[in-house]
């Protein structure tokens, strides 16, 4: 797995478009998420659609066609120099076929941020466009809009990279399987990547990389379920290490700990637990598409070169 080609870091004055490519967003909540941007004096837009509905579906941000045209017009525009998702819910896997890569790739890099079911669409972009995307906190999360920390490592790495070229869990991280590894970061919700599989935008293997997983909501059984997928499907064959970040809402964190434990020491290689990245409080913003080393025993993430050039 290579390294992919990361976007320019953010300037102040630096515009930056707001979509929805999956759930409805909360007004109010968006509106807090745009003041923080323009305090770190960014210049926010949101995309038309951003506030839709689906008329049938009302857990979609409107139609596939006008979310997937909100996310096109964003990335093409010349003086756009990131693309911010709302927030996650569902329906990226609905609107990612919509979107022409061909564009998208004659447009350039640019910045690309969201989690949790914008998971399908980091896939996306890095087999699709080759690019380096974050990981984060989205604009119109509750974590987002009221918790420092997340804010400040989403800025630190938006405007200053070479700030968190070490990504360290905060102290609640620990081994589950001791020791360091090298590879190339990617991953997202479990459950979206087990989705994702033998569809076109997704990677065929995780050989060579750095897998983050995180999910939220779901029992244990269907968290069994998507890593015993995975695994039957080859996809986690090769893999050099494994982060493991928020579970939340899911079953008593031991009960999935003992699932985790189960799923994937038996692939030999490093995995971490509880590194903070994810929908549990605080979130750290990961890179995908930046080769780095993990560092079990002390709970880091130390990038080889910072996340955005």
């Amino acid at each position: 797995m290579k390294a992919l080609t990361r976007p320019t870091r953010l300037a102040p004055g630096a515009r930056v478009a707001v979509v929805a490519p999956s759930g409805p967003v909360p007004e109010e909540r968006l509106a807090a998420g745009l003041d923080i941007l323009r305090g770190w004096d960014l210049d926010p837009v949101v995309a038309p659609h951003v506030l839709d509905r689906h008329p049938e579906f009302t857990y979609l941000a409107g139609t596939d066609a006008d979310r997937a045209a909100d996310l096109q017009t964003a990335w093409c525009d010349p003086d756009v120099a990131a693309v911010l998702c709302a927030r996650g819910g569902y329906g990226a896997q609905r609107m990612v076929d919509l979107l022409d890569w061909d564009a998208i790739r004659a447009a350039g890099p640019k910045v690309f941020l969201g989690f949790s079911d914008i998971t399908a669409l980091h896939e996306a972009f890095a087999n699709r466009a080759g690019l380096v995307t974050l990981h984060g906190p989205m604009v119109a999360a509750v974590d987002f809009i009221k918790n420092t920390r997340a804010q400040e490592h989403l800025r630190a790495t938006l405007f200053e990279p070479e700030t968190v070229r070490v990504i360290e869990s905060g102290g609640g991280a620990a081994p589950l399987v001791p020791g360091r590894a090298t590879g190339v970061v990617l991953g997202g919700c479990l459950s979206l990547l087990a989705a994702d599989l033998g569809t076109p935008h997704a990677r065929t293997s995780a050989r060579g990389g750095l897998l983050c997983l995180e999910d939220v909501g779901e029992e244990t059984y269907r968290l069994d379920r998507a890593l015993t997928q995975l695994l039957r499907a080859g996809w986690l064959d090769g893999v050099t290490g494994i982060l493991l970040g928020s579970w939340a809402r899911c079953s008593p964190y031991e009960h999935v700990r003992t699932l985790l434990t189960d799923r994937l020491v038996g692939l030999g290689v490093p995995v971490v637990e509880e590194f903070g990245f994810g929908h549990g409080e605080g979130a750290l913003t990961i890179p995908f598409g930046v080769r780095a080393e993990l560092d079990a025993d002390t709970g880091t993430l130390t990038l080889e070169e910072p996340a955005l050039a």
